[in-house]
């Protein structure tokens, strides 16, 4: 294509967002702003419960804290922005802050599938080898597992986001998108995106088949071990060990299918309505899971409601 048609990603992009539908505008600030609100207030307290209370100094809490700084840090790098746009007729982002955006993402969603299955590692080792578990989940075990999670997905944002910035844009750099999601970002490309397609495929071998893979085994063993245990109390106590965050993994894969595994309308009539429905469905995606992974963590766990009922009581004596 001709140098001259191209046009550099240094002036930024247009964020489409909800521009079209202006009176949704207002509607979505506020609804949004609530759930950002309750995402930095929920998972604010599960990091400061994690850290402050030596009942919850365990492998899995520890995963749980690393887990909830992942989501503000997620949502952070994308919120704001968001809710900046649905104030502003402008909805401009500059190149910068669209790295930022990109790299974030890629590396707060790797990060997070590495982890829910460290967490199903840890649920495995607790319920199927219970004796072991001491010395197979130690400090010098977990710690590593978590940091090695974090490496992962950031080196692996690192490599998706340089390959997108490398590639040379046309047009007007309008984004159909509330942020700069990679695959609204390389539409716009002038050059052959076949190798940022083939890296993407690689990445999400690694960090989404491999991690549910490895999730449902886990799974299949800890339900086989629960059903052998004679007693229904210990069955029902062992099963509560590992439901919230089978739970939270049921969410976290369940909305990632349910978002790209729908299949596409046939008819042109309604391809706006469903680029709405895709649109928000993605906004959403990218706040209510966050938003639930404490509600749901609170509420099926007697330790972390208990610490928090702790937390407020010192508080309370201390004004």
């Amino acid at each position: 294509m001709n140098r001259s048609n191209e046009t550099s990603p240094m002036l930024g992009f247009v964020l489409l967002g909800l521009s079209a539908h202006p009176k949704l505008e207002k509607t979505f600030f506020v609804l949004i702003l609530l759930m950002y609100l309750v995402i930095l207030l929920g998972n604010g307290v599960l990091i400061l419960v994690t850290i402050l209370d030596s009942r919850l100094d365990t492998p899995m809490y520890f995963f749980l804290g690393n887990l909830s700084f992942l989501d503000i840090c997620y949502t952070t790098s994308s919120v704001p922005l968001i809710l900046d746009s649905f104030l502003t007729p402008r909805k401009t982002i500059s190149l910068s802050a669209c790295v930022v955006q990109m790299f974030f993402s890629f590396a707060m969603g790797a990060t997070e599938c590495v982890l829910l299955s460290m967490m199903a590692f840890d649920r495995y080792v607790a319920i199927c080898n219970p004796l072991r578990y001491p010395v197979v989940m130690s400090k010098a075990a977990y710690v590593p597992m978590a940091v090695g999670s974090w490496a992962a997905g950031i080196t692996n944002s690192v490599v998706q986001t340089s390959l997108a910035m490398r590639l040379p844009f046309c047009g007007d750099n309008v984004i159909n998108h509330f942020t700069c999601e990679i695959l609204a970002v390389l539409k716009l490309a002038c050059a052959d995106i076949s190798i940022n397609v083939i890296s993407m495929v690689v990445a999400n071998m690694i960090f989404l088949a491999l991690p549910v893979l490895f999730i449902f085994v886990s799974y299949i063993f800890i339900i086989a071990t629960i059903l052998r245990i004679p007693s229904t109390e210990r069955r029902r106590k062992a099963f509560s060990t590992c439901s919230a965050h089978l739970t939270v993994v049921i969410v976290f894969y369940g909305t990632i299918l349910f978002m790209y595994g729908k299949p596409k309308s046939k008819d042109p009539l309604g391809a706006d309505k469903q680029d709405l429905a895709d649109t928000l469905i993605s906004l959403f995606y990218g706040v209510v899971t966050p938003m639930l992974n404490p509600v749901i963590y609170s509420l099926r766990n007697k330790d972390v409601k208990a610490a928090v009922r702790n937390l407020v009581a010192q508080k309370h004596l201390t004004e």
